[in-house]
C-alpha cells in the first residue's frame, strides 16, 4: 500500500491509512512509502496490522543498512526475515 504524499519524505509511514486498510482487507497489506529510519519499521508493525514493510530509496543512498532495520526490529520483538 503506497502513500504517494509519504513517498521520499523520510518521516515514516502513514499509520491512519496502513492501519485503515489492514484492519479492512482480509488479504496482506504491505507498507510503503516513507520510511528513513529502522524505528519507522518498528512503529508501523507496532502500530498498525500490516504484514510487511519496505523501503527502496534510504537503502539505495545507503543513508541506514538493511541489518540494521533487522537488528532494531528483532530488539524490539519484531520478526525478520533472515
Amino acid at each position: 500500500l503506497n502513500c504517494i504524499d509519504m513517498d521520499g519524505q523520510c518521516n515514516g509511514f502513514d499509520h491512519s491509512l496502513m492501519k485503515a486498510v489492514s484492519d479492512a482487507v482480509s488479504i496482506p497489506v504491505i507498507a510503503s512509502s516513507g520510511a528513513g529510519n529502522e524505528q519507522h519499521f518498528t512503529d508501523v508493525f507496532t502500530a498498525t496490522n500490516v504484514q510487511a514493510a519496505l523501503a527502496a530509496g534510504m537503502f539505495h543512498r545507503k543513508e541506514v543498512e538493511i541489518d540494521a532495520v533487522k537488528k532494531h526490529m528483532m530488539s524490539n520483538g519484531i520478526p525478520s526475515r533472515t
